[in-house]
Formats: structure tokens, sequence, C-alpha cells
């Protein structure tokens, strides 16, 4: 079985985001960008499920810059067997899950496994939008998976506590954080991932338009909170609750 992930860069986690002066976006001059952890979870999900023989090759995917290679090669270093990049920089939801669909027609993976969401825009979208577009089944918030032939029970993890679904596949998988903790990619692994096929493409070679339909007006940081204070009785916490916080 042929398992297909998409991975996203983006500004590595431990990094302090920053807005540009113009308030036009984030700054990402000189900023360490990395694989958004959840797809660092989903490649590492990918790799688990060809070493107990389930899959037998992995293809990696991601739409972004040409600098998006780094992660292709870093998931090809934890496992992956070939990547192909689409060059479409600041690319939305909705055309990143039409190229992904264009490209399981070619592909035809039994598996889409993708992050739940990116760090940096948080908008949990892509991997709906693929499974609407392909018809595929659909298995949110994963925390558990387990593939048995053609079905795969997926346990989600939702509002009242986990809930397990089975599903025909070929189906697409969205990772949460508690499926898996992805291994590091080891010296040999790095060097052979150099020499693993990663082929460049275009939005134009899927026939697909990355045209935005959102326009973003303004990035502004988070107000910095303000330092608490102590008060000394009871009498006085509920005055300050009641009279500055306002909040009784």
């Amino acid at each position: 079985m042929k398992v297909l992930v998409a991975v996203k860069r983006v500004v590595d986690y431990n990094v302090k985001v920053r807005v540009k002066a113009d308030k036009t976006g984030v700054e990402l001059a000189n900023v360490k960008m990395a694989m958004n952890p959840f797809c660092e979870i989903a490649v590492e999900e990918a790799v688990r499920l060809k070493e107990k023989g389930i899959a037998t090759e992995i293809v990696v995917v991601s739409v972004g810059p040409t600098n998006a290679q780094e992660q292709l090669r870093t998931a090809m270093a934890l496992g992956a067997d070939r990547g192909i990049l689409v060059e479409a920089a600041d690319a939305e939801p909705l055309a990143i899950a039409k190229l992904l669909k264009a490209i399981c027609d070619q592909e035809q993976p039994g598996l889409v496994i993708l992050g739940k969401q990116a760090i940096d825009g948080d908008n949990n979208q892509t991997g709906q939008m693929l499974a609407a577009l392909a018809g595929y089944a659909q298995g949110t918030f994963a925390s558990i998976v387990k593939v048995d032939g053609n079905k795969a029970q997926v346990t989600r993890e939702v509002d009242g506590g986990l809930q397990t679904v089975e599903l025909a596949l070929p189906a697409v998988v969205t990772t949460d954080l508690r499926l898996n903790e992805p291994r590091y990619a080891s010296l040999p692994n790095i060097m052979k991932a150099k020499k693993k096929p990663l082929d460049v493409k275009s939005p134009a070679d899927y026939g697909v338009d990355v045209s935005p339909r959102v326009k973003t007006l303004k990035v502004e940081a988070p107000a910095e909170r303000s330092a608490g204070i102590k008060v000394k009785t009871i009498e006085e916490l509920v005055e300050k609750l009641k009279n500055e916080a306002k909040v009784i």
C-alpha cells in the first residue's frame, strides 16, 4: 500500500514569532524554519506503517516555496521514499487541497496522512477539504491508527473523550499530538536522503489555480498581559473582580 504524507514548512516552534513593522505579516527573514510538528507526527506514523509491512512506499508532498525542499529531505531522512514539491508560496488551504487531490489522482495512495493543522495558520482545513474533493473517507484528530487489509480503524480525540471509527480505504487521516512521538533522523539517513528522488512541480502542472481568495488586511501581535497583583483578603479580591475586572 502506498502512503502519501503532506508536510508544511513553518517557523520553528521554539522561535518567538514577530510581526513585521508594516503589519503585513510575520517576519520570516533570518528566522529558523522547520517541519510543522503535526506533520512530523504524520511522517512518523507512515514510517511505522512501513516498518510493520503495511505500507510499501511513502511519498511525501509539500506545497510551498523552493526552500521547502529542506523539509522534504528531512522527511526522507526519517524514512520517506521520495518527495514532491509543488512550488506555490502562501497557498491557501483550498488550493493546497486541490493540489493534493490532483497528486492523489496520479499516485493512487491507499492512505493519506496529514497533520491536523499547521502551527502558523491553525486553520485545520486541508485534510477535510481533501477528503471531500477526493471522495475519501476521513478520520481526523487521530490518536490511534490501525490498518487491517482494506480498512483502517481510527481513534479520534473529540470533546467528550475518544471516538473510534472504521474507514474504508483509501482514506484521509489527520494526526493529533498523542498519536506518536517522532524519531530523530540519523546522520547516515540524512546523507541517504540527499540521493532520494524529489520532483519539483508547479500548480500549472496539475491544472490548479492557486490565486488567493482571502486578503489579509493586518497582522497584529497579541496584547501583552499586565502583571498580576496579590490581595490580602477575600473581600479585596471580590471588590477587584467586581469593580476592576468586571467579571462578577
